[in-house]
């Protein structure tokens, strides 16, 4: 069974992650999309329990799909899950040189793959800390949100 892990924070998760899912799952007999409790480079909006069932609910009629939270490192989680492969989305280079560093410290410590997949040009501009900036200010963000 080919299993990949989908981490980040998700807080909000927009339509820029459930385009990387949907458009991985086709490769994988299951996603686990793993929702980190705490990142250390963020402030979080939002509790990760209700950030995982928000996003369970969008993938509900997908059996292919599970959403965990955890509290270590994405690796872990690859390992725990018995995932072959850590998916990330990347939308600039900025992103690609983050990932990219991460990807090789996993493959490294864990001997877990990450896949780099870019983001839909029409939807590289979506972020989550955008998102929350605009909900900060009250502004409509449901054209982000699947």
């Amino acid at each position: 069974m080919k299993t990949g892990v989908f981490t980040g924070s998700f807080d909000p998760y927009t339509i820029g992650h459930d385009n990387i899912v949907r458009r991985m799952l086709p490769l994988f007999d299951r996603i686990v999309i793993g929702v980190v409790e705490t990142n250390v480079h963020k402030q979080g909006q939002t509790p990760a329990e209700e950030r995982c069932a928000n996003i369970a609910r969008i993938y509900a009629q997908e059996p292919k799909i599970e959403v965990k939270v955890y509290k270590d490192l994405a690796v872990d989680l690859a390992h725990r899950e018995q995932a072959q492969y850590i998916i990330k989305g990347i939308r600039s280079v900025k992103d690609f040189e983050y990932e990219r560093e991460m990807a090789e410290i996993n493959k490294q410590i864990g001997n877990v793959e990450t896949l780099l997949i870019c983001a839909d040009p029409q939807l590289a501009h979506i972020s989550s800390s955008m998102v929350r900036e605009l909900m900060h200010y009250g502004k409509d963000v449901s054209e982000f949100l699947p």
